[in-house]
């Protein structure tokens, strides 16, 4: 059993009900997320040791969120206290042709507002195997990123493999009025594992490839520490059927997956952090490329099914789905 350390802002998700717009009627559902948190929760789910760091404010909503990760199995012995207020995000799903929007509502939010030093790594990656991050805790704020930069130099000093998701959210670095390209380029420079598509690459490097091939030859060659980089391919048919695939490329070669077909869609919010939970499950148990990407992409393409930030999907589920055995009654 591997474990895990997942470091980044946890959010409350308030959320239209049904697929109506916001406050369309007065009514807002309440779900804690947020992109490490989500992957934390989906390894825990997939029988590993998995933690979270963080810092959250003093107040009934922080308490609650340590609470909820607790509920499903996240180690909580490294989340710090500290002031400012707790992230939020509205979420308006999409329906038919209308796709889904966010607006986030997270300046001064604890972690923003964190000193970069309020996370003693050294205990908090004791024995851990990987640390993850991604790129959206970064925006927040310039503490954020240091904060951020200094955990990935920590697991890298410690010998902790880095997963770094780029998840690049152009709506917060916009608020935060900064040019991204050098934060983006030194959280690449220190990854083991990208899940990165074209255009994070192009963020990061200031140069275009024509595709995700020699965007990867791109990478490889830029970062030095970098070993593998994945992503996830969607074409959105409606905001009810999508087709997802994915690929994944190492200095050996490329693996790639089959489309599938995903109809009935729940929530599509954290596919892509299920994914990265599935695929750091896959390296964790020594999958070959080809299993671990099939892997990844059956636990995204399941939480599609389950509502809220949270993919709850065991390890087990997920090759069940893979099995192809249907989805009649289990008895």
């Amino acid at each position: 059993m591997t474990r895990f350390v997942c470091f980044g802002e946890i959010l409350i998700r308030l959320s239209a009900p049904g697929r109506e717009l916001l406050l369309q009627t007065p009514r807002l559902t309440a779900h804690y997320g947020g992109a490490e948190a989500n992957v934390a929760v989906s390894l825990a789910h997939f029988g590993h040791d998995a933690g979270m760091a963080t810092v959250l404010p003093d107040n009934p909503l922080g308490h609650a969120a340590i609470g909820e990760l607790r509920r499903y199995g996240v180690d909580v012995a490294n989340i710090a206290i500290g002031a400012g207020r707790m992230g939020l995000y509205f979420f308006a799903p999409g329906a038919g042709q209308r796709p889904a929007d966010i607006t986030y509502d997270r300046a001064g939010s604890a972690l923003a507002r964190a000193n970069p030093n309020a996370i003693d790594w050294s205990a908090a990656l004791a024995g851990a195997g990987w640390l993850h991050v991604s790129g959206v805790t970064p925006a927040l704020s310039h503490a954020a990123a240091e904060m951020t930069l200094n955990a990935m130099r920590s697991a890298r000093a410690a010998g902790v493999g880095v997963s770094y998701d780029a998840n690049y959210r152009a709506k917060l670095w916009e608020a935060r009025g900064d040019d991204p390209k050098p934060t983006l380029n030194a959280l690449f420079s220190e990854a083991d594992l990208a899940f990165a598509e074209a255009r994070d690459i192009a963020l990061a490097t200031g140069e275009r490839a024509s595709n995700s091939e020699e965007a990867a030859t791109l990478a490889f060659e830029r970062y030095p520490k970098l070993q593998r980089i994945a992503a996830t391919t969607r074409n959105i048919l409606s905001a009810d059927h999508h087709e997802l695939a994915a690929k994944m490329f190492t200095r050996a070669g490329s693996t790639r997956t089959r489309t599938h077909s995903i109809t009935g869609i729940i929530d599509r919010i954290g596919g892509g952090d299920a994914f990265a939970a599935g695929l750091l499950h896959g390296l964790a148990n020594g999958l070959p490329d080809q299993d671990m990407l099939d892997f990844a992409l059956g636990a995204a393409c399941l939480k599609h099914s389950i509502p809220g930030d949270f993919n709850l999907a065991t390890a087990d589920d997920v090759r069940l789905y893979l099995s192809g055995a249907g989805s009649d009654v289990r008895r």
